[in-house]
């Protein structure tokens, strides 16, 4: 487990430098981006596609993690809770702790949305993630598109992959769970809300995250059993 923190977060790394010295992200960006009609190739304001892919699909996480913690306190002397607590813990955990950890970086990188810069009709500067606004240029907020809070949601489930007892569901689980947050992240791309480099790192990010609640779990139930 330990080795894969470590060679996950080494990916991790590499990916923030790839792209913070490169220009990938606005290759990949401008094809979702119409220059002549100054529009990204879906709307943000599309009432069906934000209740299907953010607003809906919010609602839909928070119900699962209330469920899960539902089941943990008023089901949990029963058979099935027993056999699969340990993976709902790790879950529930995650769904908190993955959302609220990307949501502290976003308050602190300050890095603008696409849909925020003057190349795709906004009014700000391009600024990577490691680099620094511009001293000479006065924003009026604090920007908060990196990493991708949104699919942090849906990448926060590959954590089923340690719910479930069998390696055909744990890879099922994961595979999942990474469509789902791609296909949440890619909605947001596609309304100029994200970089490619923004969901790549909250994937990362929430895989990491994911690999020290499971291993942080397991270290106190070897504990725990060892002073009984």
């Amino acid at each position: 487990m330990i080795k894969s923190i470590v060679l996950t977060g080494i990916l991790l790394v590499y990916v923030i430098l790839l792209f913070d010295i490169s220009n990938l992200d606005l290759l990949v960006q401008n094809y979702f981006y119409n220059s002549d009609l100054h529009q990204w190739i879906l709307n943000d304001n599309d009432v069906v596609l934000d209740f299907i892919f953010y607003s809906g699909f919010k609602k839909a996480l928070i119900l699962f993690a209330l469920s899960l913690l539902t089941a943990l306190i008023l089901f949990r002397k029963t058979t099935v809770i027993q056999h699969y607590k340990q993976g709902i813990l790790i879950v529930l955990l995650s769904l908190i702790l993955v959302p609220t950890t990307v949501g502290l970086l976003k308050s602190i990188t300050n890095v603008p949305c696409p849909k925020h810069l003057v190349r795709y009709g906004g009014a700000y500067p391009y600024v990577k993630a490691l680099k620094p606004m511009p001293s000479d240029f006065k924003r009026e907020k604090q920007f908060k598109c990196f990493p991708a809070g949104h699919a942090s949601g849906g990448f926060a489930l590959m954590s089923l992959f340690f719910l479930f007892k069998t390696k055909r569901n744990q890879r099922l689980a994961l595979a999942s769970a990474i469509s789902i947050g791609w296909i949440t992240g890619g909605y947001k791309m596609l309304i100029g809300d994200h970089f490619l480099s923004h969901t790549i790192v909250t994937m990362l990010l929430a895989w990491i995250i994911i690999l020290l609640i499971t291993t942080t779990i397991q270290w106190y139930q070897i504990q725990f059993h060892s002073t009984q």
